[in-house]
């Protein structure tokens, strides 16, 4: 990885990261994302909205969980709900990087009962399929929904444990560390399917202040062969990445041109991360 600076967090836990493709954003945004000094606290506000990062919509709801630097897991502590946005903090105890966030596990589909047809409910796990099936169901068609959700924060000099690939779902592993990004400069980030590398994956990067501008600024970049992609950051600022197989929605000039990438049949995977760009 290329490191230039110190750093500041990963959690794994239930909720859904929204795909590019649709209305409403789910977003993590740190108070910081590199801290030095040895004991320090990170609250973290948690939303989806139109604007990015502003509370208009519905609060995320689901409690992350916490990957701390060696490996072990922390706690999310204060986790409060409110109208439009959750708040929680991260003590962060250790020196290196804390990975912040949700992974989603959802089945969609429907079923036909008596000639109708019904749809599965809400929020299904896999786990949970064949319980919501009813007996005598016919025509029962489902699609796996597997979608990360994570942010990255450093407490002194940065670490790599919380990069560890799992080989489920889409995930990051970074070239350029997360929390090392400056404006005009070039980070490289690799992104796994499977543990594999993630050939032709749609990327979406968006700073945030959209309330309050007109151009949405919004990057719609492509995977190469080794899942690898070059973003230059045009300025400083909070900045929403998505990651999908499928094209972004179109927003602007040239935003979600191509067909999307043909993935194995039933399966949506997604990622999602907010990444902070310094100025240089």
């Amino acid at each position: 990885m290329n490191l230039r600076k110190p750093l500041l967090a990963f959690a794994a836990a239930a909720a859904v990261a929204a795909p590019a493709a649709l209305a409403h954003r789910m977003w993590f945004l740190p108070s910081s994302t590199t801290i030095s000094g040895t004991d320090n606290w990170v609250t973290v506000d948690a939303a989806v909205s139109n604007d990015l990062f502003y509370f208009d919509h519905q609060p995320f709801r689901a409690v992350p969980s916490v990957l701390q630097p060696d490996g072990t897991e922390g706690k999310v502590e204060n986790h409060s709900v409110g109208r439009y946005r959750a708040t929680f903090d991260v003590h962060l105890t250790q020196q290196g990087t804390y990975r912040i966030g949700t992974i989603n596990q959802s089945v969609f589909g429907s079923y036909k009962l008596n000639g109708e047809t019904k749809m599965l409910p809400r929020g299904t796990s896999p786990d949970k399929l064949a319980s919501v099936i009813p007996a005598g169901a016919t025509d029962v068609q489902t699609s796996e929904g597997y979608a990360r959700n994570e942010i990255f924060v450093t407490q002194g000099a940065p670490t790599n444990t919380v990069f560890k690939p799992t080989g489920k779902g889409l995930e990051l592993v970074p070239v350029t560390h997360p929390n090392d990004l400056v404006a005009g400069e070039a980070a490289t980030f690799q992104f796994l399917v499977d543990g594999k590398p993630g050939a032709n994956l749609y990327v979406t990067a968006i700073p945030g202040g959209i309330r309050y501008r007109d151009a949405l600024k919004q990057m719609d970049l492509k995977t190469d062969a080794q899942g690898k992609v070059s973003i230059t950051w045009p300025e400083p600022g909070m900045y929403w990445l998505n990651v999908t197989p499928d094209a972004p929605r179109a927003e602007g000039p040239g935003a979600g041109q191509g067909a999307p990438r043909a993935m194995p049949r039933g399966r949506r995977i997604s990622y999602t991360t907010t990444l902070e760009v310094l100025a240089p």
